[in-house]
């Protein structure tokens, strides 16, 4: 299945990540594909605040890797950016593998996974336009589960 659309501002953009947010649970990877600078890590910033107790600063993983992080529901929410890896075997040493199966995860950079890359994850792709400011997300998945969290996510 694949849904598009097109997000004329950021604020948009975050309010469609709180909006998938609310539908995730543990054992939810989504996959965030983009070029620099199209709005990977302000998508996965909203959705992450919007699941936390309290507020809290999101920082982009890019030099951590990871951060990880507590969701009111006592879910973990792992973060990942994997810009900096060379090779998907540097994967293993992260406990991505694991948290795939129990938290929910977001993976910036997901094609580093190499064979690691779970075919049920959710594959969200944001791409700058000619308008300022302007996204178009694509959401692609194969995995029965995501059609009804889905079912009404982009009204």
């Amino acid at each position: 299945m694949q849904i598009t659309t097109t997000l004329t501002a950021p604020d948009q953009t975050a309010i469609l990540a709180q909006r998938l947010g609310q539908h995730l649970q543990a054992g939810d990877t989504i996959l965030l594909t983009g070029d620099v600078g199209a709005g990977k890590t302000h998508f996965a910033r909203a959705l992450i605040q919007s699941l936390l107790a309290a507020a809290e600063d999101v920082p982009s993983p890019t030099f951590t890797l990871v951060q990880v992080y507590d969701a009111a529901s006592g879910t973990e929410i792992w973060h990942a950016d994997l810009y900096r890896l060379s090779d998907h075997s540097e994967t293993d040493e992260l406990g991505l593998v694991d948290a795939m199966d129990q938290a929910i995860c977001l993976i910036e950079w997901p094609d580093r996974l190499g064979a690691l890359c779970p075919e049920d994850a959710l594959d969200i792709t944001l791409a700058t336009t000619d308008a300022e400011n302007a996204r178009t997300l694509t959401a692609k998945w194969s995995a029965s589960r995501w059609d009804a969290k889905l079912t009404d996510w982009i009204p």
